[in-house]
């Protein structure tokens, strides 16, 4: 885990998990050694204690999974509509699965920043395409990813310098622009 803190809130939550009658536990993974290292965990409830059992909607970050079996289609929809806002959700299908994943995606798309097929939401690549974030709790801001190219937007502060002499300008804004930085100077492109 990240930090104490996040392995703490991770123990907690599975505790919280274990310990309640709508959740079957169906096994653990080794116990880590060192610090802030967890144990994977399993559960499964039913669709039906899901959706009436508030403590079983809640996120637990970390390596443990909830199952939730679903009857029909109309139950699998119903869970997807009161999911918390997750980093990823990940359909595992085939071909025949195809109408249902259709059906499902725009409310897939709203609780969730990655919407996968058959993967697993594991690790992250600085990419343009990448996006790690979500709706909330999953992410304190929807707007911004944490990884990936556009999270500049995340950790960015705008500074903006009026009447500077140019000997008083960060490099990258220098008439000349000696680091050869794109970059838009009166509403147009330079490069």
């Amino acid at each position: 885990m990240l930090t104490p803190g996040i392995y703490d809130a991770y123990s907690k939550g599975v505790e919280k998990l274990a310990s309640n009658n709508h959740a079957r536990h169906v096994a653990y993974g080794e116990a880590g050694e060192g610090p802030n290292q967890c144990q994977t965990g399993l559960f499964i409830a039913n669709a039906g204690d899901f959706l009436a059992d508030k403590a079983l909607q809640e996120e637990i970050f970390g390596s443990t999974s909830l199952i939730v079996e679903c009857s029909d289609l109309s139950d699998l929809k119903r869970v997807a509509e009161h999911l918390e806002g997750q980093l990823t959700v990940t359909l595992q299908m085939d071909d025949t699965d195809i109408d249902i994943a259709r059906s499902l995606l725009p409310t897939l798309e709203r609780r969730a920043g990655r919407v996968m097929v058959n993967g697993w939401p594991t690790g992250v690549e600085v990419c343009h395409a990448m996006v790690h974030g979500g709706p909330y709790p999953a992410t304190s801001d929807s707007r911004t990813t944490s990884v990936g190219s556009a999270a500049i937007h995340r950790f960015l502060r705008p500074v903006c310098y009026q009447n500077l002499p140019e000997d008083l300008l960060p490099q990258a804004l220098k008439d000349n622009n000696p680091l050869g930085v794109s970059r838009l100077m009166d509403g147009k492109r330079e490069i």
